[in-house]
């Protein structure tokens, strides 16, 4: 329950109004908070954007998307943990003398550290490398 009080300039209450009903806080599931970071996070989509889809704040969907990073929020089907994407350069094809080394056919920076992945890398074995070197990094 609510009340407003209209107050005069004596300082004495000449209107009470009591409001019965929601605050108009909204209470959000953890999914739903979870569901809502997650979408601030795709390309093209602001975190005001998001924040005034749902009618929250911008720092609620701030701390939600803090919240899902670090894993205290969870994604639908237990995922933890957001995609990063990494910039992608292309570069054209350079024709290598037959006696040398094929060059790597991707090349990925991950704080500093470079991989070289050549051509038919098992995707599983991929990942277990990236995921190495990021826990690496951040010690």
């Amino acid at each position: 329950m609510d009340a407003q009080l209209d107050v005069s300039s004596t300082g004495r209450v000449s209107r009470l109004e009591v409001l019965d009903g929601p605050t108009g806080r909204k209470q959000r599931s953890e999914a739903e908070r979870a569901r809502i970071a997650a979408e601030s996070f795709r390309p093209g989509v602001s975190v005001s954007e998001a924040a005034r889809r749902y009618g929250a704040t911008r720092s609620q969907v701030y701390d939600w998307r803090r919240r899902l990073k670090d894993g205290r929020l969870a994604l639908a089907g237990g995922v933890t943990a957001m995609a990063a994407f990494a910039e992608v350069m292309v570069t054209p094809a350079v024709v290598a003398d037959a006696r040398l080394p094929r060059p790597a056919a991707i090349e990925i920076d991950i704080a500093g550290t470079i991989i070289r992945v050549p051509a038919g890398v098992e995707a599983d074995d991929l990942s277990r490398v990236i995921r190495a070197v990021r826990k690496a990094s951040a010690e």
